[in-house]
């Protein structure tokens, strides 16, 4: 879905990006070892490009006293001392460090996330081999829940996602384990039982939160999905394999929660399969519709398989 918008950002997201462009999703990128680096926010490669991504909604304690106000805050947060928090920055450092190691994928619509750098750095979400890299850093306390940070466009279910960070925190809390335990002694024990490993997509979550419930893991994550990016189509560099799940195909893997057609973000139907940037810009510009079968009278939609595959996903 997003080839030629996507490639162009891509190859080199220029200062002026900002929230509202097109999602898309990178993989076969290369962790980069860079001093700057913390839990939340770190350098990567993808097809020779260097970028810095920041986190959403995650804020991992910082790895330096530079700026005192901030580390004092966050030790507060956690209740602990200003030298131990700098510590379980270190602890949450090394955590992002491994976690990406493997291969990994990036989504994020360019929103700027500032930063100190002279390079731009963007707002992101994370998925590894085993789950959000977010979501696992507040579950095991190696970071805290942070809604400001950032306001993705187009995700209608960010806010459970929200829900589900303040809850994973709520869990470290009651285990003691990271920074909720570092009077215990429990700064490197992990959290139980983690419900952040669940093998989830959670790119695809934020558009269709109903699919979690699958048995299988949803298309995004999938070399041949429409709204991702594979490095192999730009560069021949990839030495990253991506992860290769099983693809939900039937109609009966179409969620219960439907989208109404007259209100659904362009994001949101551009991640519906068999709808691009063209087909989901003619639906909002004919809207109002007085019902989802209307979609047949869309250019590019008719009354053929398209309109089939699509259908299901609206009410």
């Amino acid at each position: 879905m997003w080839f030629v918008v996507a490639l162009l950002t891509l190859a080199g997201p220029s200062v002026h990006c900002f929230a509202g462009a097109p999602w898309v999703t990178l993989q076969g990128g290369h962790f980069l070892v860079k001093r700057p680096n913390d839990g939340d926010s770190f350098h990567i490669s993808v097809a020779g490009t260097e970028y810095i991504f920041r986190l959403y909604f995650v804020d991992a304690p910082e790895t330096t006293a530079e700026f005192r106000d901030r580390v004092e805050e966050q030790a507060k947060y956690f209740g602990i001392t200003v030298d131990q928090n700098l510590e379980l920055g270190e602890l949450a450092k090394t955590y992002t460090r491994e976690k990406l190691s493997g291969p990994f994928l990036v989504r994020t619509c360019w929103e700027d996330a500032m930063g100190r750098s002279r390079m731009q750095r963007f707002f992101a979400f994370v998925q590894t081999n085993t789950g959000d890299l977010g979501e696992q850093l507040i579950e095991n306390g190696l970071a805290r829940f942070h809604r400001e940070s950032g306001k993705p466009e187009g995700l209608s279910s960010a806010a459970s996602e929200l829900r589900k960070l303040n809850t994973l925190e709520r869990k470290a809390k009651q285990e003691k384990v990271g920074g909720w335990g570092v009077n215990e002694g429990r700064m490197a024990v992990r959290a139980k039982e983690p419900k952040s490993e669940k093998g989830v997509d959670p790119f695809d979550k934020f558009f269709h939160p109903e699919m979690t419930s699958a048995t299988v893991i949803p298309s995004a994550l999938t070399s041949s999905s429409p709204a991702t990016v594979p490095l192999s189509s730009i560069s021949s560099r990839a030495s990253v394999a991506p992860i290769q799940p099983t693809t939900p195909d039937s109609v009966s893997a179409i969620p219960e929660t439907k989208l109404d057609v007259n209100t659904a973000s362009q994001a949101e139907l551009e991640n519906v399969p068999g709808i691009g940037p063209a087909i989901a810009q003619r639906i909002i510009e004919a809207r109002p519709f007085k019902n989802a079968d209307d979609l047949r009278n869309v250019k590019g939609i008719g009354v053929g398989k398209r309109y089939e595959k699509i259908r299901p996903y609206f009410n």
